[in-house]
């Protein structure tokens, strides 16, 4: 079969690989419909976390079911299914607690594993015609319709993209009424100002400095806020002062930082500035609010200089402390919300496929990932159909 495989910094083909196989009785085989590209995926192909060459990349697979070992019950051939990022089994202390993105089986001495991931287990990527997946009655989703219908692009986002905007909002704390700011739009970003328009936010602002996804988040319903041309704390404070009851509300009530260890200098574009987003949204947050960190901090950074190159960055603790602002942060607990937001698709309430700007077989997914990179216009969010040509 044909996959995406890393060969070194910034270089990735599409070779023949071997195809992969029942390993265990609770594995199942999947045929991949559909697998989108991720910022993530982007921290391994510029060697930022380490390059691993023969890494098979990919970790938002949608697709329909082929195999199932002699173990699984649940699933069958045929079934049409999403394989959310984070593999976990199901039945471990971690996992019956529902913390399955810190499941202690899959990945032996370590908490937590995941497709196409160095570190996390070895599990080969998405990017593929077929994917083997572990605990399959546990792991996969099964879902309505059949490859390529309406749903399609709205179903591969809860691999990861839509779950983890919507674990950014649970993180925040964000409920009806609250003001929101969501720092950062690119997939996930934008899927957490869909999420937090779905709880009932009364007003969310996206901060980014590509027109394309600010149209998208203007889209979804978000006031779009261009950090290329404003202070974003300013603006935003500018933008509530009339509604604003005192001064000292005059900010939001939730955050979100979207973006992660990447964040851009705002007083050189040209520089990474790891905590100009929390440094801004401590600005912002009012009092006693709440902050959601779904941006990825990775434990190495090998184009990091100093402490940001073993993962360790300034965070201004007192300002939070002072302020009783409550942080959550973390990897994104798939089981918890795959079903839910599934439901609230099928039900036509949500829509996250909006996001899905370009479609790309095989033959040009290393141009898109360039492009992707690049933040070049109509590549917000590139999904491979591996079928296409």
């Amino acid at each position: 079969m044909r996959a995406v495989v890393l060969r070194g910094t910034c270089d990735i083909a599409v070779e023949e690989v071997p195809d992969p196989d029942i390993e265990a009785p609770d594995d199942a085989i999947v045929a991949v419909t559909s697998s989108a590209l991720c910022g993530s995926d982007l921290h391994m192909i510029e060697g930022r976390i380490g390059p691993d060459a023969g890494l098979r990349l990919g970790h938002e697979p949608l697709g329909v079911v082929t195999r199932v070992g002699p173990g699984v019950s649940r699933i069958q051939p045929g079934q049409r299914v999403v394989a959310p990022t984070h593999i976990f089994c199901g039945t471990c202390d971690m996992c019956a607690r529902g913390y399955s993105a810190a499941c202690l089986r899959v990945n032996p001495g370590r908490a937590g594993a995941a497709y196409g991931y160095p570190g996390m287990g070895g599990y080969p990527g998405a990017h593929a015609e077929y994917l083997r997946v572990p605990f399959a009655d546990a792991n996969l989703v099964t879902l309505p319709g059949e490859p390529g219908d309406e749903y399609e692009d709205h179903f591969v986002l809860l691999a990861d993209a839509f779950v983890t905007g919507w674990h950014a909002t649970e993180l925040a704390g964000v409920g009806p009424g609250d003001t929101v700011a969501v720092f950062g739009a690119g997939t996930v970003g934008l899927l957490a100002v869909h999420a937090a328009m779905l709880r009932g936010a009364r007003e969310v602002y996206c901060v980014d400095a590509v027109p394309d996804r600010l149209a998208v988040a203007a889209d979804f319903g978000a006031v779009p806020v261009d950090a290329g041309s404003h202070d974003p704390v300013e603006r935003i404070r500018a933008l509530r002062a009339p509604t604003a009851i005192d001064p000292l509300l005059g900010g939001v009530d939730c955050g979100i930082d979207a973006v992660g260890f990447q964040a851009k200098d705002r007083a050189d574009w040209s520089r990474e500035n790891p905590g100009q987003v929390i440094d801004d949204l401590v600005r912002l947050v009012n009092p006693a609010g709440r902050l959601g960190i779904a941006g990825v901090f990775t434990p190495l950074d090998q184009a990091a200089q100093g402490p940001a190159r073993q993962g360790r960055y300034e965070i201004p603790w007192a300002a939070l402390f002072g302020q009783g602002v409550r942080v959550g942060f973390g990897r994104t607990h798939d089981v918890r919300y795959t079903r839910l937001l599934r439901d609230l698709v099928v039900s036509g309430r949500a829509r996250p496929g909006h996001v899905v700007t370009r479609h790309v077989g095989f033959d040009d997914v290393a141009h898109a990932y360039t492009a992707f990179d690049r933040r070049e216009p109509g590549h917000v969010k590139v999904v491979l159909r591996p079928g296409s040509h």
